[in-house]
């Protein structure tokens, strides 16, 4: 393809799966789909259960691999990296909020944020400031020695929060961020994400079957019979 404006590009993607019984056909997920990200604008992907939001937000991550077509992101072909290569861009340029926290439990907050900082290059000093900043900046200062089983669900996102912008990625991929909160603590995570996807710049791309927390994003697509549409 050739050089792009685009921030993250999606050509003609389509991924199945292998049958699960002998002899079945195999379960297609994902038919032709394309997708444009440019940077600092934020895209929700919306669906049913099971439709293939996540597939796709990790396809286009680099997370997994795709059956058809191509996945582009910054003027790079994923396909051509080695997983190595692979995992430097993603520490570096890429930034990951899911459903559950996926903290290290043995660590504090700031250890948590720390240890991504310094797979993204930080030295350990480098590492602490910068971990300390940004949980500052998600009002979390008063916790940073605190371990996962110490702080509430609304707590923990917003350290997943910092541990994905502490590398100041050009792009954050959000899966669900407040699927598994209550309501108080979702609308919390919810305005903390989108103020600092303003503040820094950064481009969103987030899957949500909450149709009003797609709405606070620039456009809204939908996963249906395999594809893909704008529906705001």
């Amino acid at each position: 393809m050739k050089k792009s404006t685009d921030l993250l590009q999606l050509h003609r993607v389509s991924k199945s799966f292998p049958a699960t019984l002998r002899g079945g056909e195999p379960i297609h997920i994902l038919e032709s789909i394309d997708l444009a990200i440019a940077p600092s604008r934020a895209i929700a992907i919306t669906g049913n259960s099971g439709s293939g939001k996540s597939t796709l937000l990790q396809i286009a991550a680099g997370l997994m691999s795709c059956n058809g077509g191509e996945v582009w992101f910054e003027d790079q072909l994923l396909g051509e990296l080695d997983s190595d290569a692979l995992s430097s861009l993603r520490s570096r340029r890429m930034g990951f909020i899911f459903q559950a926290s996926l903290l290290l439990e043995d660590f504090t907050a700031i250890e948590n944020v720390e240890i991504a900082a310094m797979i993204g290059g930080s030295t350990k000093a480098e590492a602490r400031s910068k971990g300390r900043d940004i949980l500052d900046l998600v009002g979390l200062s008063s916790r940073l020695s605190h371990r996962p089983d110490q702080l509430s669900g609304g707590e923990k996102q917003r350290v997943a929060i910092a541990r994905a912008l502490v590398n100041e990625p050009a792009i954050l991929f959000a899966d669900e961020p407040t699927g598994s909160l209550d309501e108080g603590n979702a609308a919390m995570v919810e305005e903390l994400l989108f103020s600092l996807v303003k503040k820094k710049g950064v481009a969103l791309l987030l899957v949500t079957h909450n149709l009003a927390f797609a709405r606070r994003c620039d456009e809204i697509q939908r996963i249906s019979d395999r594809t893909l549409e704008v529906i705001e």
